[in-house]
């Protein structure tokens, strides 16, 4: 296997992004006419780096890294249930505090994480797909059209398994174009910045795969 300069370090910043994300969506932030969790904020950066890692290394080096990311979440969700049911010292007074912010809810997580696997391997097989498709062409076409069709399974898998029976029809509506609008605008944003990322790595790393033998199967581990 070819030994790459930067991939462990995106691989780290992939799964720390989404660590955050987890732990910033406990706030629920209200900017005008958007509503939406503290972790959309961050959370279009995994899309942003999913683009990359496909772009630049292919889709098997990005399946490895999407899985890591699943596996980190894993843990984590873990390592607060534990620490949560295990009792708080006799005058340590804020169990509640810890219960609200990060207390496992069993839909949310199990939204979250499926939303995150449907999500990053849809963004990642429509982009190694459409460069092909465009003979390495167009890359913000690619990287949009990926990021539209991730974004909207993502965003959706995740409020209708975290909140639908839950929140009123009209609130859940609400808050998935504001989600879906905020995600894509992200993207838009800092699609310049992406750009020289892409262009940088090509550059240092001397590649710029294509999947043209790629098995897209997302159980298979090995190249």
């Amino acid at each position: 296997m070819k030994s790459y300069r930067y991939l462990a370090f995106i691989t780290t910043f992939f799964s720390v992004v989404l660590i955050l994300s987890n732990i910033a969506s406990s706030k629920i932030l209200s900017l005008g006419w958007f509503s939406f969790d503290g972790g959309t904020i961050l959370f279009p950066l995994s899309y942003i780096f999913g683009d990359v890692l496909t772009e630049v290394y292919g889709y098997a080096n990005s399946r490895r890294v999407i899985w890591t990311g699943f596996f980190m979440n894993i843990l984590m969700v873990l390592i607060f249930f534990v620490v949560g049911i295990l009792p708080p010292a006799f005058d340590w007074g804020n169990q509640a505090a810890y219960d609200a912010i990060l207390g496992v809810v069993p839909r949310i997580v199990l939204g979250s994480l499926c939303a995150y696997l449907v999500g990053e391997f849809l963004n990642s097989y429509v982009l190694a797909k459409l460069k092909i498709k465009t003979a390495g062409k167009h890359f913000w076409f690619r990287a949009l059209g990926s990021t539209l069709i991730g974004e909207f399974f993502d965003t959706t898998i995740f409020l209708l398994i975290a909140f639908a029976g839950v929140l009123p029809w009209n609130l859940l509506w609400i808050v998935w174009i504001s989600n879906y609008i905020f995600k894509v605008g992200i993207e838009i944003i800092l699609l310049p910045i992406t750009y020289r990322v892409v262009a940088f790595l090509k550059r240092k790393e001397n590649e710029d795969y294509y999947d043209t033998n790629t098995n897209f199967n997302p159980l298979k581990l090995k190249n």
